[in-house]
């Protein structure tokens, strides 16, 4: 019986390493630059914060921004859609359109509107952080991770924002037929309680994302920049996230 007792004591450990092991798992980082910091934005772990570098469609925060504080209707209908949907398609679904809508239809027109990005930059203390159009597609759209953390808090400070961040996908009515585009960042609505999220890529910026979010350990800031692909983006920010 005391062998039988000890056996059992022996596999019981052993499975329970074993799941130790597995929540442990570690995630491979392939960024080329990212953080975690807490709300205040103070940096608890990082590499290579100021490395400038393409952002690609984390610059679609910046035209949502300018655009709002702009105080235009936003029910107009600008092109296809309303203004306020241009918004949600642009933060939400990444599009590339909404966001050249938004800064087309912008006082005094896009050059104004990327004018108005850049100044936004500069009050914000983004001093490694330039624009040269809305969508992210320009490889000189660049920025820091370290300036990324001004743009994720000045973000939440815009209701709209919020709201896309926390949407997984947008369901918008043309005609008599429902659109729907779903989340670049598919963990939305699943795990964590986001407040400020969008991700970004084309070839120069490699996988891209930045983040505030609620975790088991607190409220986090992540940028994640020149992450492989649009595949290892979020696994990475999610793994470094929750693990500082």
């Amino acid at each position: 019986m005391r062998r039988i007792l000890s056996l059992l004591v022996f596999f019981a450990f052993l499975y329970n390493g074993q799941a130790i092991a597995t929540a442990s798992k570690s995630v491979h980082i392939t960024a080329q630059s990212w953080l975690v910091a807490d709300e205040s934005g103070r940096v608890l772990q990082s590499e290579n914060v100021e490395q400038q570098r393409s952002i690609a469609s984390i610059t679609k925060l910046m035209t949502a921004m300018v655009v709002l504080d702009a105080h235009q209707d936003l029910n107009e209908h600008i092109g296809r859609y309303t203004r306020s949907e241009n918004i949600q398609l642009a933060l939400v679904h990444s599009d590339n359109n909404a966001a050249s809508t938004l800064c087309q239809y912008y006082p005094n027109g896009r050059d104004a509107c990327i004018r108005a990005m850049n100044n936004k930059a500069k009050l914000l203390g983004m001093n490694d952080t330039k624009y040269v159009d809305p969508t992210g597609l320009g490889v000189f759209n660049i920025s820091t991770a370290i300036d990324l953390i001004k743009l994720v808090i000045a973000a939440k400070g815009y209701k709209e924002i919020i709201e896309a961040s926390r949407t997984s996908h947008v369901k918008i009515k043309i005609k008599k037929k429902w659109l729907v585009f779903n989340n670049t960042n598919p963990i939305i609505g699943k795990r964590h309680d986001f407040i400020v999220s969008k991700t970004g890529y084309i070839r120069a910026s490699g996988g891209c994302i930045v983040m505030m979010l609620d975790t088991e350990i607190g409220r986090r800031i992540v940028v994640v920049l020149g992450s492989k692909n649009t595949h290892t983006r979020i696994p990475e920010a999610e793994f470094i996230a929750t693990k500082f």
